[in-house]
């Protein structure tokens, strides 16, 4: 057991207005499973790049570990498996290999075919496998689970269970409840480590948050009632200053030394008037310092159009191939309109494919059985991948004809800052990118919302977001998802292919 120590930790990209860390002091323990949470854009894998020193950065981290960063890219996928493996725990014998790998569910028959031509899910399990065999190793482990199908998440979820000295980078609610021991998350302005797992932190959080939502009431009427006192004291001043010279005294007055006398006493009130203005108002700008800037969840609201039918979409004994190649047969269910449908299956089982076939992609397909959707159904979908976008926020809306207004109005309460608005996408994080696709559907008025895994990349809060505008707006929506908790809090109906 040994100490991961980071001392004054600033770093921000080049032409960036603020730094994403400023002046960060941790003491990480090498024998945690750390689960890394925060927004998308907040700096969770920069974070990590700043430990393997692949970005430069001010201050200080020393560690007497090494760091192992997954998703690993080995030089030559050509080449056998247990090469790759060897590369990375290179002192290893060819039974221990045997035996890691048998904890992820990994036939020892994987080691001699060439690691290209591994399914996404058998390159995650042998390379975290290698990893964890690693001598004096502490893994950096970046999103493992997406575009897995759950009974790779399950094993992957296992393992890692099972093993220590780790961050986890996941925005998968239920690996980080089953995985973790403690907890950093990345604020707007601060990085906070709780002991406990997702579920301790997300309990301590809402009780932290209604906390600092009383303390900022307080605040702000403390910070009204000195503001109101400054500018009474400045009224004050100014009637007494129009008293100073508001009367002729030599017709008013017999005494002519009373405008002389009205003056002095004037100027002695104007003074302390300023001076309990000036401590008002320092006063007040002392207490705003203190309010806290809390991470909100901002409503989402979204108006689906509403359809002359009830149903919106159902399959009767349907089925897909591609080519000689049968993907499902016999599935069966009716979509009405307010309801949501997932879609379930290992990948490959042609979840994708049949969105894709309702939204019109069907070249090389054929189908039996039969698909009711009604003439006229008007969908908006978002596709798996986000990789394909380029361009600004405005050019992008242009290319799929959405309400620009309504399009940024949702990424803001997604949590996208103003100056990101300027960014390009191809400069974006995989999570920004991919709420640019969703806000983009969500910002389109359809009968029926076609999503294909959705919530890749998606943070913590923003899934929660749209769990809740799902449950209050009830778009009709058919999806993939391999999220189980997000499926289930949306009362999504689940078919399985």
């Amino acid at each position: 057991m040994s100490v991961i120590s980071i001392n004054g930790l600033s770093f921000g990209y080049d032409g960036a207005e603020e730094n994403i860390f400023e002046n960060v002091n941790l003491q990480l323990d090498t024998s945690w499973r750390l689960g890394l949470t925060g927004r998308n854009g907040r700096g969770k894998t920069t974070f990590l790049r700043l430990l393997t020193g692949e970005l430069e950065y001010r201050g200080k981290i020393t560690a007497s570990v090494d760091f192992y960063r997954f998703p690993y890219r080995p030089e030559d996928e050509s080449l056998p498996a247990l090469e790759i493996i060897r590369s990375i725990c290179e002192s290893r014998e060819d039974w221990e290999i045997d035996c890691e790998l048998s904890q992820l569910g990994l036939d020892g028959s994987i080691t001699e075919r060439p690691f290209n031509t591994l399914s996404g899910g058998e390159r995650t399990k042998l390379l975290l496998g290698a990893m964890f065999l690693a001598e004096n190793r502490f893994l950096l482990i970046d999103e493992p689970t997406d575009n897995l199908d759950a009974d790779t998440r399950e094993a992957v979820g296992d393992y890692l269970s099972s093993k220590s000295g780790f961050i986890l980078v996941s925005h998968d609610r239920a690996l980080l409840d089953r995985c973790t021991d403690h907890i950093m998350s990345i604020n707007r302005n601060s990085i906070s480590v709780t002991k406990g797992n997702y579920s301790v932190w997300q309990r301590e959080k809402e009780l932290a948050d209604s906390r600092e939502l009383e303390e900022n009431r307080r605040l702000r009427k403390e910070i009204g009632r000195l503001t109101d006192a400054a500018r009474r004291s400045a009224e004050w001043a100014d009637r007494s200053e129009r008293k100073k010279i508001g009367f002729d005294p030599t017709k008013t007055e017999k005494s002519l030394t009373r405008r002389a006398y009205e003056g002095a006493k004037s100027k002695k009130a104007m003074a302390r008037a300023k001076a309990f203005e000036d401590r008002s108002l320092k006063a007040a700008e002392e207490k705003s310092k203190l309010l806290k800037e809390i991470e909100k969840a901002d409503t989402i609201c979204v108006s689906p159009l509403k359809f002359h039918s009830n149903v919106i979409l159902g399959a009767e004994g349907f089925g897909l191939a591609y080519g000689e190649r049968q993907l499902f047969e016999n599935m069966s269910f009716t979509l009405r309109q307010g309801e949501a449908v997932a879609l379930c299956g290992k990948n490959g089982c042609g979840k994708s494919t049949f969105l894709k076939y309702i939204c019109g992609e069907r070249e090389g397909i054929t189908f039996s059985g039969k698909l009711i959707l009604p003439s006229g159904i008007i969908i908006s979908y978002a596709p798996q991948s986000a990789d394909h976008l380029k361009g600004t926020l405005s050019e992008y809306a242009d290319r799929v004809s959405v309400d620009f207004t309504m399009f940024l109005t949702i990424l803001r309460k997604l949590d996208f800052g103003r100056q990101q608005f300027s960014k390009r996408l191809e400069d974006m994080s995989a999570g920004q990118r991919k709420k640019a696709l969703l806000a983009a559907s969500l910002a389109s008025r359809a009968h029926l919302y076609v999503w294909d895994e959705p919530l890749n990349f998606i943070d913590v809060i923003s899934r929660t977001q749209i769990e809740e505008l799902i449950k209050s707006c009830r778009p009709t929506l058919i999806f993939a998802e391999h999220d189980e908790m997000f499926r289930r809090n949306v009362g999504a109906e689940e078919i399985y292919l």
